[in-house]
């Protein structure tokens, strides 16, 4: 075949910017693939359905993985390998940010194996091709034969001096003081996420209005690509007719035991129990009265009955009743208590406990030795707050293989760590770490580390700008009846329509991230749901501040204490010493390690030790070696050598020459009478001469003059 002719749309971004999309020259043998480029930078992403699903399969395969390649900017991996091995923290979140903004519009009942795969082919320093990917994946959804009900779009949106900008540039983004990235369709928003400096409520809403705005231009264009391809048809999709005799049949044994379990207020084990026992008996019944070959044949759908049959009953309950599972008001938090300092050996420490979700999460302080290296194919860079999220299968009173972290843990992490950076100190020399177990779960166990988080740095003696707490929020719809709930429990976001976490201070919210399940959330229920969430928020803080408001007055007695400093950064290699003699010598003799490194023209060094009287050793050492002196000051010095003209002197890490006219204000003919090597003598800086940079020095300026009449009496 010869060289392919592209089929190319394009539309412009608010800034003017174009951005082109291109298909069919690149993986035509993809079931949809497309190129998707602005400036230099390049997507490719490609879509592929099985068209037969694996037998037994109970939940729908789909598979998202963005990967930036190396080459794209012109770089070679720094890792052993060097190649791309395993997808990166930020690869790992971009791809989540595409999964859940397309998952939900594949039709119900799709259980094909699907894979959309995202790679960053051509990259600019100064772009962020995150915001694009989506826009990428949705487009070749939509142009290809997969059943999917899009167009959708993902755009970047930054407050920035008061205005709101789509897909800043990097460059743009470090001014903003609100940041979010914003999925939806041409009608409705499917997903939020993002961090601010304590923005308000509304600053919120308007900046997802803006988004949303953008986001249809590109759904538009993406129509129009699929237009011109003449609009391929979608795949048939085998409807299952649902049999309303049986599903009557269904709900006529449960219905009444059902609302019973939910209406009784139970704890999550306790309610689990029952919901189970009931299915065991419904198992029995339904073999009982309606035979072996009956149950051979409809015993799956009868199964999928009673959990729907359960779910509607729950959701039923919740908007007409006003009822929770747990007993709870639509708008009250679950109990919480909290405690500090309950691991001994940590640097800050901390328990979050609310209703049956528990975070213990401990903070670690550390030197910039301990800084983590992030090499992306576009950053490569070192981070001082670290934040990890894990979730053992105990918290839930399971069993698993401990693999290492997952993809939903890494997003909560990011999470978290996006709502607790608003609030740390603008400047600290610790690397600071926090983990975060989950010991037990039901529900916002994301939103427990946030708050558990903020605790143990209070604890840890971590200046914050305020603390911070978070809460999730969840939505059950039924038309215009809707009923929104705070502090959702895992059940809640189960058979909800809606996962809202917010995070934030006393002053306004510092991240958030929402997942909306069904089409048509209004904005005003938006702000309801925001301004609950609110409430919610602050009564955690002040359940926060029973235990601790404000961070201690010191660290732990056995955390490492750090202190930074600058120096003239010529001194940088006399600190360090050939090969490294000096500094190392100095390390091993104070017990402490040392940093230094130049930025913006001046040596920064940074010295952690656990040991007070070792650091002050270590810093004085160093104040000797980038001792600069200052004309009028007086120094003591020693004697170093003795010269006819003169003498050399030694103060701190200095050497000069004390001229023999600058000794006494008298004649001196013979100064190894008066002085020998060792002596010591005060000497004052009385000037620095522009051209040599030497200095010259005078004992006599330190002495009375005798031909000075002393004023009479």
């Amino acid at each position: 075949m010869g060289k392919q002719t592209p089929t190319t749309t394009s539309f412009n971004l608010p800034n003017g910017e174009e951005v082109i999309i291109e298909t069919g020259k690149l993986a035509t043998q993809a079931h949809g693939s497309v190129v998707v480029k602005i400036g230099k930078t390049m997507l490719f992403c490609s879509v592929v359905s099985a068209y037969e699903a694996r037998e037994g399969q109970s939940f729908f395969p789909l598979s998202v993985d963005y990967q930036e390649k190396f080459a794209s900017i012109g770089r070679i991996p720094g890792n052993f390998f060097r190649r791309e091995t395993k997808l990166s923290d930020y690869e790992v979140l971009t791809s989540r940010l595409v999964d859940r903004a397309i998952r939900p519009l594949f039709p119900d009942g799709y259980m094909f194996d699907t894979q959309v795969i995202i790679n960053l082919i051509s990259a600019e320093e100064d772009r962020l091709p995150d915001a694009y990917t989506a826009l990428a994946a949705s487009t070749a959804l939509t142009i290809s034969d997969i059943p999917w009900d899009g167009p959708i779009s993902e755009v970047r949106v930054a407050k920035i001096d008061g205005a709101y900008v789509i897909n800043p540039s990097k460059t743009q983004l470090s001014e903003a003081t609100l940041e979010i990235i914003v999925a939806a369709t041409m009608e409705n928003v499917m997903m939020v996420e993002g961090e601010a400096k304590e923005c308000q409520e509304a600053e919120l809403i308007e900046a997802i209005k803006a988004g949303h705005e953008a986001i249809k231009v590109q759904c538009q264009a993406q129509l129009d690509l699929a237009e011109k391809l003449g609009n391929k048809p979608k795949r048939e999709i085998e409807t299952v007719e649902i049999d309303e005799d049986l599903k009557a049949w269904v709900k006529s044994k449960i219905y009444d035991k059902v609302m019973d379990i939910s209406r009784g207020a139970l704890d999550k084990k306790t309610r689990k129990d029952s919901f189970k026992a009931l299915k065991e008996e419904f198992k029995a019944t339904l073999l009982e009265e309606k035979g072996e070959e009956f149950v051979e044949e409809n015993g799956s759908k009868a199964s999928e009955y009673f959990d729907k049959i359960k779910k509607e009953s729950i959701r039923g309950m919740v908007l007409n009743e006003g009822l929770r599972l747990d007993g709870r008001k639509n708008n009250e938090v679950r109990p919480i208590w909290t405690e500090i300092d309950y691991l001994p050996s940590a640097h800050g420490s901390a328990i979050f406990n609310r209703g049956e979700t528990q975070s213990l999460t401990s903070l670690t302080l550390g030197s910039k030795l301990d800084q983590k290296m992030v090499d992306n194919a576009l950053e490569n860079y070192y981070e001082k707050f670290i934040l990890h999220y894990n979730f053992p299968a105990l918290s839930v009173g399971e069993t698993k293989p401990m693999r290492g972290p997952g993809r939903r843990e890494v997003g909560h992490a990011n999470l978290a760590s996006r709502a607790l950076r608003q609030v740390l100190p603008e400047s600290t020399p610790y690397t600071i770490r926090l983990v975060s177990d989950i010991l037990e779960s039901n529900g916002s166990s994301s939103m427990a580390t946030v708050c558990a988080g903020s605790l143990a740095l209070m604890d840890g003696g971590i200046e914050l700008k305020a603390p911070v707490s978070g809460i999730a929020m969840g939505m059950i719809a039924e038309g215009d009846n809707i009923v929104i709930l705070s502090d959702i429990l895992g059940d809640e976001d189960a058979l909800g329509d809606m996962d809202f976490k917010v995070t934030g201070t006393d002053n306004g919210i510092t991240a958030c991230q929402m997942d909306i399940k069904i089409d048509g959330l209004p904005y005003e229920t938006l702000e309801k749901a925001l301004v609950q969430a609110k409430e919610g928020r602050i009564h955690i803080l002040n359940e926060m501040a029973k235990t601790i408001s404000q961070a201690n007055d010191d660290f732990k007695p056995h955390a490492p204490r750090i202190i930074e400093f600058t120096v003239d950064k010529s001194y940088i290699g006399a600190i360090i010493g050939p090969g490294g003699k000096i500094i190392q010598d100095l390390q091993a003799r104070t017990g402490t390690v040392i940093n230094i490194e130049e930025v913006d023209n001046r040596g920064v060094v940074s010295i952690s030790s656990n040991d007070k009287e070792g650091l002050d050793q270590a810093k004085q050492a160093i104040d000797d070696i980038a001792f600069e002196p200052q004309v009028g000051d007086e120094y003591d010095s020693v004697v170093a050598s003795i010269q006819d003209y003169g003498l050399f002197v030694d103060f701190k890490s200095k050497s000069g020459l004390l001229h023999i006219s600058e000794i006494s204000h008298s004649r001196i003919n013979n100064l190894p009478e008066l002085f020998k090597v060792g002596d010591p003598i005060k000497v004052k800086l009385i000037g620095i001469d522009p051209k040599s940079g030497k200095m010259r020095l005078s004992r006599k300026a330190l002495l009375p003059n005798p031909k000075e009449k002393k004023p009479t009496s």
